[in-house]
């Protein structure tokens, strides 16, 4: 989108009971975090059609990675145009945990995020105090004992 001024950044909580049921329960896992989509993606789609009718234009930024059969990132970097991670680090919604999953105040690491861009100006410019990596990431080191293929060091 040519003239992009703003980025909206939205997120749900996706349900503990989504984990619980892992590694057992994917499809449980799969189905919820579906929902959690769709929920994110009505949503935005109510927000663009109100920055629209203020006279801007919107659109929803595509999620990372792969879905529908197309591929949005670069398939040999796993790039995609944007991060919508760093972009709610930016917004100062959460930090990084040592995983590289966002990690927020309210749910942790289980949520499920999405973002429009717009023409709009909107909000401040004022920086985030949040620290990059999550201080309690130091001393907790749960992801670094789960990793299933000891990604995590």
């Amino acid at each position: 989108m040519k003239d992009v001024r703003s980025v909206i950044v939205l997120g749900v909580g996706v349900p503990r009971g989504a984990f619980e049921a892992l590694p057992e329960g994917k499809a449980e896992y799969t189905n919820t975090l579906m929902a959690a989509t769709a929920t994110l993606r009505i949503i935005a789609f109510q927000i663009a059609r109100i920055i629209e009718k203020n006279g801007y234009m919107a659109t929803i930024l595509p999620y990372e990675g792969s879905e529908f059969g197309y591929w949005y990132a670069d398939r040999e970097t796993l790039k995609a145009n944007m991060s919508i991670k760093y972009a709610s680090h930016h917004a100062g919604l959460g930090n990084f945990g040592l995983n590289h999953l966002l990690i927020t105040k309210d749910f942790g690491p289980r949520v499920r995020m999405t973002a429009l861009l717009t023409n709009a100006k909107l909000g401040t410019e004022e920086e985030n105090t949040l620290p990059y990596i999550n201080k309690e990431c130091n001393s907790c080191m749960k992801c670094v004992e789960v990793c299933p293929v000891g990604a995590i060091s």
